[in-house]
């Protein structure tokens, strides 16, 4: 984000107009082609299959490699250089299996949308058994992870990813005569509290993220850290009494937590078995990379300067729909990382948007439905592909988004200096309400919001 200081104001350069969509359901759906919701039960447990083996590869290919770091059959200039080396081997085997395992991940995560078969108890076993397996709640999960996609970008319905408030963050309040409420500029004053307040070191927001990437998921599940913050304390995702469930789901949550307790039994007869220090290489390192890549694709879908959030009077599903980003994972590396992104994770991040539109359209279906989604969405000026999603992104993203206004039925993300990168643009002509439109000028009059007519 350029910026220019000039008389005690910074401001931005030129804030990005984010076109406020006015679709409705059936538009959205309308643009995909109608074969793309056909779901075939085998071709989607090929996929599992196929990422079994890949797993099964990588390990017998670590396990090759390490029979040979030894003084039999290397020559090293010390033992702590075979021991080094042996670590790099089974390193490289726990980022590749976890990517990998991500994949499977996303199979589980398509059965709980009933996108895996047209067999909803086929869907139900096979979801609930993978997702044990990597440690998640499934019917948990899937239930509000439901109200999130019927809710994304809802600052107060979504579950996850919502936005901090100022008042939240105990900021000092909205002063409109030294800073715009849409983060156009903030005079230099403010600039500086705010950035004290918020802390912008670069060793910070490294150590935030990092600790995001790491532990954010089973923060998420146990806490409820980074969910909806209207939630009681202690709402979490394994008391089937908690407010985030209805008592109709009760035995829901008890089937999950069972699968959870099977996956911890068998985490415990296998160390016992083999050695905890096998089990952390072979199966817990890998588990730990699946958390991270989850936190790593959902946060870049969900948060980013050019994103915007959205109050209940503004809020509607094809808006929340559009409120995610498209992004080529591991695209920072080049085609070959971008490659191997999407097809070690079957296109959760590079297809999401068409996601949100339609959740039971399969993997292998979205990329076709996404590239028609993104013409319709180009005709109505909206672009909806973000730069590509590695760690130099999630870095750059938790630096630029600390914190939304309270007041607003559109906000979007501003920095530590109070300055936002992205403004609403409304396509066609608005009613007169209480925001104090100007539909004669097309122009906020409080806010400057433009307005295409």
């Amino acid at each position: 984000m350029l910026t220019y200081s000039a008389n005690g104001i910074t401001a931005v350069t030129k804030q990005k107009p984010v076109v406020i969509p006015d679709f409705s359901v059936k538009d959205l759906l309308s643009a995909i082609p109608p074969h793309c919701f056909k779901r075939s039960a085998i071709r989607s447990a090929s996929y599992i299959v196929w990422d079994a083996i890949l797993i099964a590869a990588m390990y017998q290919s670590a396990v090759f490699l390490d029979t040979f770091i030894s003084p039999a059959h290397i020559s090293l200039p010390s033992p702590a250089w075979y021991t080094a080396a042996s670590w790099a081997v089974w390193s490289l085997y726990g980022f590749g299996a976890g990517l990998v395992g991500m994949g499977l991940w996303v199979i589980a995560h398509e059965c709980g949308h009933q996108a895996f078969s047209d067999y909803r108890l086929l869907n139900h076993t096979v979801g609930w058994v993978l997702h044990s397996a990597l440690g998640v709640p499934y019917f948990s999960w899937k239930i509000t992870h439901a109200k999130h996609h019927a809710s994304c970008g809802h600052m107060t319905q979504d579950e996850v990813y919502i936005p901090p408030t100022r008042s939240a963050l105990g900021l000092p309040p909205l002063d409109t005569e030294e800073e715009d409420v849409l983060g156009a500029r903030v005079s230099d004053e403010v600039a500086r509290e705010l950035k004290e307040a918020l802390g912008d070191s670069p060793i910070g927001a490294t150590l935030g993220a990092i600790k995001y990437l790491l532990l954010g998921y089973p923060m998420y599940l146990v806490f409820n850290a980074a969910g909806q913050t209207r939630y009681p304390k202690w709402t979490n995702h394994y008391n089937p009494n908690a407010v985030i469930f209805s008592p109709r789901q009760y035995m829901q949550i008890v089937l999950s937590d069972i699968g959870i307790a099977l996956w911890l039994g068998a985490i415990y007869l296998a160390s016992s078995q083999y050695g905890f220090a096998t089990v952390l290489r072979v199966y817990l390192v890998p588990y730990l990379w699946v958390n991270h890549w989850l936190v790593l694709i959902t946060f870049l879908q969900h948060t980013d300067p050019l994103l915007p959030h959205y109050r209940a009077g503004s809020h509607t599903f094809p808006r929340g729909a559009l409120a995610t980003l498209d992004r080529a994972l591991l695209g920072d590396l080049g085609p070959i990382g971008a490659w191997i992104g999407a097809c070690a994770t079957h296109g959760i991040s590079e297809t999401h948007v068409l996601h949100h539109v339609s959740s039971t359209v399969p993997h292998y279906n979205a990329w076709e439905a996404s590239a028609a989604l993104r013409k319709r969405l180009a005709s109505a000026g909206i672009q909806l592909e973000g730069a590509p999603g590695g760690w130099k992104e999630v870095y750059r993203v938790f630096r630029e988004c600390r914190f939304v206004e309270d007041v607003g039925d559109v906000v979007f993300y501003k920095n530590s200096q109070g300055l936002a990168a992205s403004r609403p643009k409304y396509a066609g002509k608005r009613r007169a309400s209480d925001s104090g439109v100007d539909v004669d000028s097309g122009v906020d009059v409080d806010s400057g919001v433009e307005v295409d007519e």
